[in-house]
């Protein structure tokens, strides 16, 4: 880690987060594959409402917000490289999203990870984290992504 503080920040410019979350994705083997898929997502955040932290001019985190209707808003990508968990910059994220949607008028923010069921070591944290964030799971879709992967959908307030 750098000497720099570490710089959250709404991007606006397409290619800056397609870089970025290239960047980061393929970084993260243990939470983003096949990279096809990656690249695929990428190209997706390019018109998506997007957040990164910078070290320096390191990308380290982004979050990528999909907009489903003027009620609701998704975290429908977030990654942060593994030497900056535990660090808080997931919860910037989460914060800076949350009072971005509060200003864009939404009511809730959701998100989609790894159900429990699939017995996938690296996600245990991940959903942690999302509780931890006050998302309240509401349900699990077994086929959502495809039967290895059952998809938790969970949700919160915006306020």
């Amino acid at each position: 880690r750098g000497t720099a503080p570490l710089d959250l920040s709404f991007v606006t410019d397409p290619s800056l987060k397609e870089a970025y979350s290239l960047s980061i994705m393929h970084s993260l083997p243990l939470w983003f594959s096949p990279p096809e898929d990656i690249d695929r997502k990428a190209k997706i955040h390019r018109d998506y409402p997007f957040f990164a932290v910078l070290d320096g001019e390191k990308p380290v985190a982004f979050l990528a917000v999909k907009v489903h209707n003027r009620h609701t808003a998704d975290i429908y990508n977030m990654g942060v490289l593994e030497e900056y968990h535990h660090q808080g910059l997931g919860h910037r994220l989460v914060e800076a999203v949350l009072d971005w949607c509060q200003k864009e008028g939404f009511t809730f923010l959701t998100v989609k990870t790894l159900d429990a069921s699939a017995h996938y070591p690296p996600y245990n944290g991940t959903r942690a984290f999302y509780e931890r964030e006050g998302f309240l799971p509401l349900e699990v879709f077994p086929t959502f992504w495809d039967e290895e992967n059952p998809c938790l959908f969970l949700a919160r307030t915006v306020k």
